[in-house]
């Protein structure tokens, strides 16, 4: 009953295959330095790209984007296909329209329980001025959201 933004976050493994997945465990750890956290599940396909890469993006999902959280959470389609981003500084994907950006070097990580906790640096950063964040709460999506 905790409501959440949702994030993909994203990485170009070693041989230049994309990576991504849909996560609403993002936080902000530090601000100097610049330093967020997010989790994965050991058992995640995708761990090994994320555990030994230098860098991934988090990608702070738009209103407007609840198709690419469902698509980036499911495990039966071409995640990327159609999909438009643009290089980060560290090689990760960023997505366009994504309403934040985080391009992170990838500091450190923490085993806890059934995750793997990652803190990333936060080497750059951008946002889309105006645009809406979607939200994650009681395992659904919501664009709108009355205050």
């Amino acid at each position: 009953m905790f409501a959440t933004g949702v994030t993909i976050v994203t990485a170009r493994a070693a041989d230049g295959v994309l990576v991504g997945l849909t996560a609403n465990s993002f936080n902000s750890v530090s601000l100097d330095p610049p330093l967020v956290l997010w989790s994965l599940a050991r058992a995640a396909a995708s761990m090994g790209v994320f555990a030994t890469g230098s860098h991934y993006a988090i990608n702070v999902l738009a209103a407007d984007q609840k198709d690419l959280a469902e698509r980036f959470a499911s495990k039966t389609v071409d995640r990327w296909a159609g999909v438009a981003f643009t290089q980060g500084v560290g090689g990760a994907p960023l997505l366009v329209g994504a309403a934040a950006t985080f391009e992170c070097f990838n500091r450190s990580r923490y085993e806890e329980g059934d995750h793997v906790i990652f803190v990333g640096e936060v080497e750059q950063c951008a946002h889309r001025e105006g645009a809406s964040p979607l939200l994650y709460h009681g395992g659904k999506f919501y664009t709108e959201h009355p205050l």
